[in-house]
């Protein structure tokens, strides 16, 4: 560690490397501040114009190219001549991209310029934001303008709270406008969204360009499509998601809103690409599902099971009091090991762990169980343990299974209810079985899979039901309200309205709590934020807390992290953590200093993790008279009024420690004592000299300014995160642009972090120490330990979200190649045709190889047969094949592909002469598009998603079987592909060519929509309803459309 500090004190960090980097390019945009300052208004706003002549002179040529290649792609019926314009086009677009990257490049300074006389220009103006007027008072500093050139060449800027994320933005935004492609601003809510396009945009319309919010707009509405058409387009993150999977369900090009994902910023990076990244943004529609009544039917059974653990638990810990009160340290730690396995948090287990030196004994014997499981069956002396619980709980891991007592207690009737078939070999051993025909084979196939689901549902309902009662807390995880089930947000303590747990997990906590199970329901289309996200050709993001989770940023999503530093020094004193045996302890030491705090008339902040905490501590404030405020996930509505006041003189605020994330606290007066504070600072301002402060260094000492400040806000947190960054977003709330401030973290060894991850050396040294019950030990290498903890449980997040990653990245490629077919759908033109044709060439294919597998000998083949079928299936007639004079698989291939495409030109033919008599024009193609290939590619997509579901809540299972669950959902995913897409061009054929009719008479009536449910982080905004689908004069509606009620589930 101090060679490494050495170097970096000779060498430089590598952000102060990169600052260095920077450093031309910042006095460059400085020489252009001075030329523009010296002109007027009008020609700062003509800078616009002017930008962008000097880019179209740039990069016309390559751009007009692109239009002509996309033109002659769209009239192209030859599917080979296609694909090659296809080629050259792809090369053409790189071209383009790379003109326009280099010229944004060369204009980056003057444009920064421009912004920033803008802003200077502006002061002193009104601007109404959220129906407020707000005078302008913001130029950006130096550090910002860093900040703007890292966002611009696609990083994330670590900007830490206060430095003013918000106007950093307006910089590359503006840059990445010009162009006139459209760039986005992404934020964690609408209000943030409705907010910042209003207050920034006082700036971008000033200087001429367009700004749109889609957040104040109804999905899929004409004004919608206009917000994507600003120059600058600011929403919340699942709003623009939500808004690609309803461009992929529209009847029409005209209903698409979105334009191409050319570049975005995304705000609070860190809580959308790391704290969503596993959340599905899901578009689904109701089924009929018989599952939600057996959450409670089985309910009533896992209560027993749970009530008859909790009573062994209780046996258990006893036993084990007994045993260690004995001397027997070793069996009494066996038998509280066992306890752990089945009820983890079993309050009076947690409170015999704690005592001195049962924890480290407790620890040796899991990692004895661990290596006991390694040895030979005979040799095994712990393999036990578990035969006397019901169930095991893996707190960790979020997860459970059902020991063979579970399974007994819950099935006595039928021992292998819960035992689900190894489908491989099952299979195996009936296509072995000669004694069968093909049908039966077929319907034990059936069967086996019928049989197979039904006890993965089973298993997964009790397997959740088991989760919800062990694992998840009323008015920690979630709360109840009117009759249903809300989560509360772990980082941020917010309830989450509409979002609902997967997996069925939130079906078990209903039927938990005796509350209407909710029904069940189909996935019609989905992506997760992180591959929406990396659509984007250039991303880039904002945050105050990215460095942490800098490995995750770059392996996901190819972002770099900077750490751009403050515009005044930091000036904010951080004390060690304070460790405690128990939480009572804990809590009233807490409660003693925020006393403490509030007698010296200083704002306080207390950070928890849990609704319940905060009321706890709410409780304990109340009897002491003292007056404060409660912000978590009941009183959320009151956010924005609580924050406000958290910074006046004397003011206590309890907060779940995300909670009011993208405001900032300001302090009141008062609170504030001089204007340059004494506490030194941590590192030089950039682009400024330290400034004096106003006392004299021997009265800083004598006021503690160094130890215990007497100004600024005062943080005290309740309990470490698991994340460092949730832990520093708590502690940047207080030391903003140069104020003083405090922080400090209160711990004990109950506390999940501490217990779960936490190093036995921290309990081991307590124990050393004989610390007594109050006793609380601090000290540098305390701090370090949880922060190792905390490491370690940042990688297992890790792992977690990139192996979901990898599953959905299986989904994403597939979800490209159908998304793409219905592209061509809605444009329609010849290209629709040349796609129409392969898949009509794809169809004969399968036929023509399903007739030749059955031999190598041409005279073998069942060419009578293969003529019926594609005569019945398709209407075409292929008279060589009776003629026999064929003699290889190619002839055969050519022969039926050449009929099929000339039985197609005919069909079109036929459709649009009979649509010049009734006076439609392009008919066939609108029959093309709009009656057979978007039907046939929603219906059997929305089948291939259910089946893909279904294959994901089973395929955890195999591993039981020694198989890697991943490896074997690719394998099983990509055959499902292939069939799908087989399926989806025998369709097609059979519908265009034999099925479709066209008649004169009056569309038919229109049937009820059905409703969606939107499924993601959070819901779509209040009232607004998906967009539906333009009725087709001669298709009934696709099943799905239509506006109806909106929830979400994670």
């Amino acid at each position: 560690m101090q060679i490494q500090q050495l170097i970096t004190k000779v060498i430089g960090s590598r952000f102060s490397r990169e600052l260095k980097r920077l450093q031309p390019i910042v006095d460059e945009i400085h020489l252009h501040e001075e030329t523009l300052r010296a002109r007027s208004d009008a020609e700062i706003q003509a800078q616009t114009a002017a930008f962008r002549a000097r880019i179209q002179e740039r990069v016309g040529a390559p751009r007009s190219e692109v239009d002509r290649l996309k033109q002659a792609k769209h009239a192209c019926a030859d599917p080979d001549k296609r694909d090659e314009l296809d080629k050259e086009l792809l090369g053409v677009e790189r071209e383009l991209a790379a003109e326009t990257a280099e010229v944004l490049d060369a204009l980056l300074p003057e444009a920064f310029a421009t912004v920033r006389e803008a802003c200077r220009r502006l002061v002193g103006s009104t601007v109404m934001v959220t129906g407020h007027a707000l005078a302008w008072d913001m130029v950006p500093y130096d550090v910002q303008l860093i900040g703007g050139i890292t966002l611009h060449r696609g990083k994330i800027a670590e900007m830490a709270t206060g430095e003013g994320k918000t106007l950093v933005a307006t910089l590359p935004l503006y840059l990445n406008a010009l162009p006139g492609n459209g760039v986005h601003l992404v934020t964690v809510n609408n209000y943030l969204a409705r907010r910042d396009s209003q207050w920034m945009g006082h700036v971008y319309t000033w200087l001429g360009l367009t700004v749109g919010c889609i957040d104040d707009t109804e999905p899929g509405s004409f004004e919608r499509r206009a917000a994507y058409n600003c120059d600058i387009t600011y929403g919340t993150n699942n709003e623009f998601g939500f808004d690609y999977l309803r461009d992929n369900m529209v009847f029409s090009v005209d209903q698409r809103v979105q334009r191409a994902h050319v570049y975005a910023i995304i705000d609070e990076v860190d809580s959308i690409l790391i704290d969503e990244a596993r959340t599905p943004l899901i578009i689904s529609g109701p089924v009929s599902s018989e599952s939600d009544t057996k959450y409670a039917d089985f309910n009533r059974a896992v209560q027993g099971l749970v009530r008859r653990q909790i009573e062994i638990a209780n046996d258990l810990v006893a036993e084990a009091e007994k045993l260690w009160a004995q001397g027997e340290e070793y069996a009494g730690a066996v038998q509280a090991y066992q306890a752990q396995l089945g009820m983890p948090k079993h309050k009076r287990l947690l409170k015999f762990v704690n005592e001195q030196g049962v924890k480290k004994v407790v620890q040796r014997v899991g990692l004895d169980h661990i290596a006991d499981r390694k040895l030979p069956a005979k040799e095994q002396k712990l393999r036990d343990l578990e035969e006397i619980l019901y169930f095991v709980l893996d707190e960790k891991g979020h997860s459970v299974h059902l020991t063979d007592q579970g399974i007994e207690a819950i099935s006595p009737d039928d021992p292998d209810l819960f035992i689900v078939p190894d489908l491989s070999q099952e299979v195996l051993r009936i296509d072995e079985d000669e004694r069968l025909t093909a049908a039966e084979k077929l319907e034990r196939r059936q069967q086996l899979e019928a049989d197979y689901a039904t006890k993965s549902e089973k298993l997964n309902i009790v397997h959740q039901l088991l989760r919800a009662h062990g694992l998840y807390e009323k008015d920690v995880d979630y709360v109840v309200q009117d009759g249903q089930i809300f989560i509360v947000d772990e980082f941020t303590g917010r309830i989450l309205p509409g979002r609902r747990w997967s997996d069925g997990l939130h079906q078990a906590v209903e039927a938990k709590e005796a509350v209407e199970v909710k029904g069940e329901t189909q996935t019609l289309a989905t992506i997760t934020i992180q591959n929406y996200f990396r659509m984007y050709a250039k991303l880039a993001g904002m945050t105050g807390t990215a460095e942490t989770e800098e490995t995750e940023f770059f392996k996901i999503y190819g972002l770099e992290v900077s750490v751009i530093p403050t515009n005044r020094p930091v000036r904010r004193i951080d004390k060690h953590d304070l460790v405690y045996k128990t939480r009572r302890e804990k809590y009233n030491a807490i409660a003693e200093e925020v006393e403490r705090l509030h007698e010296r008339n200083l704002p306080v902040l207390v950070g928890t993790v849990s609704v319940e905490v905060s009321e706890t501590l709410s409780r304990m404030l109340k009897r002491r008279g003292l007056k404060h405020e409660v912000l978590n996930a009941k009183y959320h509505q009151r956010e924005a009024e609580i924050v406000a006041m958290a910074g006046q003189p004397a003011a206590i605020t309890i907060a779940t420690n995300m909670a009011g994330r993208g405001t900032d606290i300001k302090l009141g007066p008062g609170v504030t004592k001089c204007r340059v504070c004494g506490i030194r600072a941590r590192q030089a301002p950039f682009g400024q000299t330290i400034e004096a402060p106003d006392l004299p260094w021997d009265e800083i000492l004598a006021l503690g300014c160094m130890t215990d400040p007497p100004c600024g806000l005062q943080i005290i947190g309740t309990e470490r995160h698991e994340a460092r960054r949730i832990d520093r977003q708590l502690r940047g709330r207080s030391g903003r642009q140069g104020d003083p401030g405090a922080t400090m973290f209160f711990m004990s060894l109950e506390d999940d972090l501490m217990r779960l991850f936490g190093s036995d050396r921290i309990a081991g040294m307590m124990d050393k120490l004989g610390a007594e019950e109050g006793e609380v030990i601090t000290h540098p290498l305390v701090t370090r330990s949880i922060e190792s903890a905390q490491k370690r449980i940042e990688l297992q997040n890790f792992q977690a979200r990139k192996r979901l990653l990898e599953y959905d990245d299986v989904m994403n490629q597939q979800r490209e190649v159908a998304y793409s077919l219905r592209l061509f759908a809605l444009e329609g033109g010849e290209e629709l045709k040349a796609e129409a044709i392969r898949m009509v060439d794809g169809a004969v294919e399968r036929m023509v190889t399903e007739t030749t597998a059955t031999s190598r000998m041409p005279e073998q083949w069942d060419f009578e047969t293969l003529y019926e079928m594609l005569q019945r299936r398709f209407l075409v007639l292929v008279p060589e094949l009776r003629l026999g004079r064929i003699s290889s698989k190619q002839e055969l291939l050519e022969t039926v592909r050449r009929q099929a495409r000339e039985a197609f030109q005919r069909r079109v033919q036929a459709f649009d002469s009979y649509g010049q008599q009734l006076g439609v024009e392009r008919l066939a193609e609108q029959i093309l598009s709009q009656v057979v290939m978007l039907r046939v590619i929603d219906e059997k997509w929305k089948d291939h998603l259910y089946d893909l579901d279904q294959l994901r809540n089973a395929i955890t299972y195999r591993a039981w079987g020694q198989k890697d669950p991943l490896v074997e959902y690719k394998k099983d995913a990509y055959d499902m592909f292939v069939d799908l897409m087989a399926d989806l061009r025998l369709t097609f054929a059979e519908q265009f060519l034999a099925r479709v009719q066209v008649t004169a008479a009056p569309p038919p009536p229109m049937s009820m929509p059905v409703a969606r449910t939107y499924t993601g982080p959070a819901a779509p905004a209040e009232g607004a309803p998906p967009a539906e689908g333009e009725a087709q004069p001669t298709a009934a509606p696709a099943e799905g459309e239509g506006a109806g009620q909106e929830e979400a589930k994670a």
